[in-house]
């Protein structure tokens, strides 16, 4: 018996190697190959939460800011305690805790 003949049929026809070569190829060798494509979906999934996550942060943000804009005695205390801001008759004492 020769060799081809132990070889089924089938892969002897040079369409079917073409398309086995080809899959593989697309498969593992490809830029676009299947790691590539969940490694690629995992990190949209993850900028995805970021973007959530900043977006509620914005929100908030912009909530405070509106909060601040429109209440003058919460726009001093936010002053004094963030940016050390004082009347002219005052003195300020920072305590740095360690």
């Amino acid at each position: 018996m020769s060799i081809l003949s132990k070889i089924p049929r089938i892969t002897r026809n040079k369409y079917f190697l073409f398309t086995i070569c080809f899959l593989l190829w697309m498969v593992f060798l490809d830029s676009n190959d299947i790691r590539t494509q969940i490694r690629l979906t995992k990190q949209l999934h993850e900028l995805e939460q970021e973007k959530e996550f900043y977006e509620k942060k914005i929100e908030t943000v912009k909530k405070d800011r509106q909060e601040l804009l429109s209440n003058d005695k919460l726009l001093e205390k936010f002053a004094r305690e963030k940016y050390l801001m004082k009347k002219p008759s005052e003195d300020i004492y920072v305590i740095v805790q360690q």
